[in-house]
């Protein structure tokens, strides 16, 4: 029951719906974590700078120790236990098993929901910092490691399996259809 400093709300994950009281002050990834019992977003940095908390919200990444849980309600969240299809793995799992793109695998869960959107932003024509060419009429630019880099460098890995993160993405934007 929802006192002055709680309230009762319903999260969207992974398509399931959840009724929960948190706090006001309960980040999304506490809420995820602790009350949800969805461990797979994972508490790096808690000030939003590693990326090993990312998660999708309505597509867009988000890093969930910054968001408050109560800000996500009425929001589609996707975290790494809602990426694949059933038993059927999205292509950038796959591609980051076929790959080594992990190591210790702390990092791998922001990882892979900040590659799935990645190649979303990219195939809806996002441009980012590495992008030469803005015109509109330029369309997307090659998914090239440059540009994968620069996307994904919101997202640490310790570990240092970067050379790998690069071409799982790159490897999975080619089965998404995306240029490379």
């Amino acid at each position: 029951m929802a006192s002055s400093t709680s309230s009762d709300l319903t999260l969207s994950v992974n398509g399931e719906k959840y009724t929960l009281t948190v706090d006001h002050r309960t980040t999304l990834l506490d809420a995820l974590r602790e009350r949800l019992d969805l461990t797979g977003t994972k508490k790096g940095c808690d000030q939003g700078q590693c990326g090993a908390c990312t998660v999708l919200v309505d597509g867009r990444r988000s890093v969930a120790c910054l968001q408050l849980a109560v800000a996500a309600e009425g929001h589609e969240i996707t975290t790494v236990e809602g990426v694949a299809d059933g038993d059927r793995l999205h292509p950038v799992q796959q591609a980051f098993l076929d790959l080594d793109g992990f190591q210790c695998g702390y990092c791998t869960p922001g990882q892979i929901c900040s590659a799935v959107a990645v190649i979303e932003e990219h195939a809806a024509g996002w441009p980012s910092a590495a992008t030469a060419d803005l015109r509109p009429e330029a369309g997307p630019p090659p998914l090239t490691p440059e540009e994968i880099r620069e996307r994904m460098s919101g997202n640490l890995c310790r570990c240092g399996a970067y050379m790998s993160i690069v071409q799982a993405v790159a490897r999975a934007a080619e089965a998404n259809g995306a240029a490379a």
